[in-house]
């Protein structure tokens, strides 16, 4: 959180300093913003969260009838790291707003931890299994830019969107198993910096699931009954990202 803390400091300062700047320089690539649609390509890294709500103590109803008590706790105890590619095809709307889908794929790693209160340590502390959980997802950013007007070689921005996503990471012998399909809700900011063979954007957004993501039905399908407290630990679980993009027109 605290490198995307200084990232976030640090465009804004870039911002300040564009809006502040009084002198004209020749501008790079000058037409660019008139085309009516242009491409690119685009790399980032992001790190990813999952909000769990638990459901606490329970009975479990097993396969033969046989009821078991159960009291699990999952959660996400650190945003993992990850990495994003994909393409893009932005529209030009107006002279302020423009239209963009990027295709990308997003990278990364939950690690999960598994707290058991009918399982206690030597010292007293609840059992922990812990699971690493890797996501791959495929989705297509659909998004609005609102930009200001360009001056010199920069051009400050703010985005929001939707970004249907699939994921393509779900595993039978996982404690825990994600839905198949999401979407997030995306906003943030970004610049456009103009050099002299491209266009560079760096751009920092943050996003939230919209949906129930996590996939209930999977303690049921489960033939390892001592996994089953753990998969039903859960009602509901929502994710989350930020991310930090580099797109290239």
């Amino acid at each position: 959180m605290k490198r995307i803390t200084y990232i976030l400091l640090l465009l804004i300062a870039m911002f300040h300093q564009s809006a502040q700047s009084q002198t004209r320089t020749v501008q790079n690539r000058p037409y660019t913003d008139l085309r009516p649609v242009h491409f690119g390509i685009v790399v980032g890294t992001n790190i990813q969260d999952t909000k769990f709500e638990n459901i606490g103590p329970q009975t479990l109803t097993l396969k033969d009838g046989t009821q078991i008590a159960s009291n699990v706790a999952v959660d996400q105890t650190q945003w993992d790291p990850g990495f994003n590619v994909g393409v893009l095809a932005e529209f030009r709307m107006n002279e302020y707003f423009q239209f963009r889908m990027a295709p990308q794929m997003y990278f990364g790693t939950r690690n999960l931890k598994f707290y058991n209160y009918l399982k206690t340590e030597e010292t007293g502390t609840p059992a922990i299994e812990n699971q690493s959980m890797k996501t791959v997802y495929v989705g297509a950013d659909l998004d609005i830019i609102f930009a200001s007007k360009r001056f010199n070689n920069h051009r400050p921005y703010v985005m929001a969107g939707l970004a249907p996503m699939i994921n393509l990471s779900t595993k039978s012998s996982d404690y825990v198993q994600m839905k198949k399909y999401d979407i997030f809700f995306e906003v943030g900011i970004g610049c456009d910096f103009y050099l002299p063979y491209f266009k560079l954007r760096p751009e920092l957004k943050f996003m939230i699931g919209l949906t129930n993501s996590l996939n209930t039905d999977h303690a049921n399908d489960m033939n390892n009954l001592e996994q089953m407290p753990y998969a039903a630990c859960a009602r509901s679980s929502r994710s989350k990202m930020f991310v930090l993009s580099f797109y290239f027109e």
